[in-house]
């Protein structure tokens, strides 16, 4: 795979049973890439290798006085001088197209998982955790499978070279060969605390860019009720819990680099004392003094590679596990038997709600996290029960059954299918920055332009906004540019924004979780009418609380306790209904009790909108 050729079409189907193996996973889908990077490796580390045995031919010949092998010697150097030049630059070639592959891969999948799943994402994992996992996460990935290459290219140069050195001296050679095994290992008894302590850095950094980005998300409430340098504070404090932890794995790391230090040296101070006695004695030349000491010395720089790979899988190791706490996210899904999206009622067998084809449906919840889990569960992100502590995990994940859109289960639906026929817009959606033609640009079925889903969404005062803002001439608000998730824009601007962009795309079911939350009661009797109009014999359901909305819808219904208690218009519901008036009307049990009757006579006397509205 060559970096030119990116994105993958297919980043393939990930083994999410481990962090360790994800990371083998990784490394045996770029095999070729990793044999590559190995051979270019043990050229680079064998022609280091065998400088040494260069050098001390010609420090013989000089002895010798041998014109003839002083030459050949510096041939001998000038050669290998080419071939490390080049298998360095291979190396490093085929190392950074491995590391960016990798990463490329791991974003990839991770784009696939959040296009799969799309806002149950980030009810499922913390958004900041998303964020971490995307860019630092897949750096140190990526970083393990590149090292991986290289630290089996000097590992299997180190066992070449003591070899070599065992049979051209065999009286150093095997002193040499006895000690790289125990230089090698002789770290490892410190990794799983070094490992620990890098674990412990890298949850308490996510859990610092988790705070991070809640804190820049909210910023704008956080100062509007004081509340900025609370959670500046807070980020303070987490930050310093980060550098302290960086603190204490960096000590024990260092322990380790020490270690490397020392032995090797004592392992050279040997050397030379045994071997220099030996010359001395006679039994060895001079030459092959200096051709085993420059070897041993050489042998240190792959050595290194073997505090690298340990370093760079403990810091992979809980990244990888974090990629796959993401991507070991499923949408609750069946084998898809059917080709094309169905048509129909959207009915959910849990809660008994039953949004008939065609009609406007308003759904009233008292407790908002029930309507965000039932809108879920509608979009057909069912989401199993979540395993206490102690409990194992199949037991605590009960089967859920799926929601039926003409009789057919949405879990039975290709992913595509599934999306085309029921769409959920969030309680706050999000605005990807580009410009308005560009954020309107979506997959539609080609019955609603944007003028009128604009026009439905009450977006005349976002347009106008945008075309004072526009640089072109002409003031073409549709080619404005709209910044990072709409921040130039108020919250009823970007609510609006988003629902023009949900009414474009024209689904079989449209699934509205509070879509005029942020709007005054002018602009949202408007949005409704807009809405109802547009959506005319489309089915559409509204989770909302707000009577202007709920007196356009043709049914509602009213969920208490995770079931559908009662169903009917709004002045029905209003009149007859307790549960349901106080609600909407948010009264309580005391003031509905002296209310009695009378509440009857004054729902009686609603006649239009406009009186709810002034009402309201």
């Amino acid at each position: 795979m060559h970096i030119r050729d990116l994105p993958y079409s297919d980043p393939g189907d990930p083994d999410v049973r481990s962090g360790p193996r994800f990371l083998l996973w990784l490394g045996r889908n770029q095999i070729r890439g990793q044999l590559k990077s190995m051979a270019w490796g043990l050229l680079h580390q064998c022609s280091i290798a065998g400088l040494p045995l260069a050098v001390g031919f010609a420090v013989q010949s000089v002895v010798d006085r041998s014109g003839g092998r002083l030459a050949l010697a510096g041939g001998m150097i000038a050669v290998l001088g080419v071939l490390i030049a080049v298998g360095d630059t291979m190396l490093h070639r085929t190392a950074v197209t491995n590391w960016i592959t990798a990463a490329a891969r791991v974003q990839q999948l991770l784009a696939r998982k959040t296009a799969e799943l799309g806002s149950a994402l980030t009810r499922r994992v913390a958004a900041g955790e998303v964020v971490a996992v995307s860019t630092g996460d897949v750096e140190k990935i990526g970083w393990f499978v590149e090292a991986l290459s290289r630290f089996a290219a000097a590992a299997a140069a180190l066992v070449i070279i003591c070899v070599g050195l065992v049979l051209y001296l065999p009286s150093l050679g095997v002193l040499v060969a006895l000690a790289m095994p125990l230089l090698a290992l002789a770290v490892l008894p410190l990794l799983p605390r070094a490992t620990r302590r890098a674990d412990v850095q890298r949850e308490k950094a996510g859990k610092a860019t988790e705070l991070a980005s809640d804190t820049v998300a909210g910023l704008r409430v956080l100062r509007g009720i004081g509340g900025e340098e609370l959670f500046l504070g807070r980020y303070r404090r987490a930050s310093q819990e980060v550098r302290r932890a960086a603190v204490r794995s960096a000590r024990m790391w260092s322990l380790i680099s020490a270690i490397q230090v020392l032995l090797p040296g004592v392992l050279l101070i040997s050397l030379v004392t045994y071997g220099a006695s030996l010359a001395r004695d006679g039994k060895i030349d001079v030459g092959q003094l200096v051709t085993v000491y420059s070897a041993a010395t050489l042998m240190l720089f792959p050595l290194r590679h073997f505090e690298e790979i340990a370093m760079a899988y403990s810091f992979s190791r809980p990244s990888a596990q974090r990629a796959v706490r993401v991507l070991s996210l499923s949408r609750v899904a069946r084998p898809s038997t059917i080709d094309a999206a169905p048509t129909g009622d959207l009915y959910d067998p849990v809660t008994g709600l039953l949004a008939q084809e065609g009609l406007f449906t308003a759904v009233v919840c008292g407790d908002p996290d029930e309507a965000g889990r039932l809108a879920d569960r509608l979009g057909g992100h069912a989401q199993p029960a979540v395993a206490k502590e102690g409990e194992a995990e199949e037991a605590a994940a009960p089967e859920v059954p799926s929601v039926l859109l003409g009789g057919v289960p949405l879990d039975e639906l290709e992913l595509d299918a599934a999306r085309t026929a029921v769409l959920v817009q969030d309680k706050d959606p999000v605005l990807l920055s580009g410009t308005l033609r560009e954020l309107l640009d979506v997959p539609s079925s080609g019955r609603v332009a944007a003028v009128d889903a604009l026009a439905a969404a009450q977006c005349g005062d976002v347009l106008d906004a945008l075309a004072q803002a526009s640089i072109d001439a002409e003031g073409d608000p549709m080619s404005t540019r709209i910044t990072e998730r709409g921040r130039s824009l108020s919250g009823g601007q970007r609510q609006r924004l988003a629902l023009a962009r949900s009414l474009v795309t024209d689904p079989e079911a449209l699934v509205l979780d509070e879509p005029t939350s942020a709007v005054d009661s002018h602009t949202e009797a408007r949005v409704a009418e807009g809405v109802k109009a547009l959506r005319k014999d489309r089915t559409t359901v509204a989770f909302a609380s707000s009577p202007l909305l709920l007196d356009l819808a043709d049914r509602v219904a009213l969920v208490h306790g995770g079931t559908v208690v009662a169903v009917g218009t709004h002045r029905e519901l209003l009149r007859d209904e307790p549960l349901y008036r106080a609600v909407v009307t948010r009264e309580t049990e005391d003031e509905i009790a002296a209310s009695g009757p009378d509440m009857n006579e004054d729902i009686d006397t609603i006649g239009t909108i406009e009186e709810i509205e002034e009402r309201a």
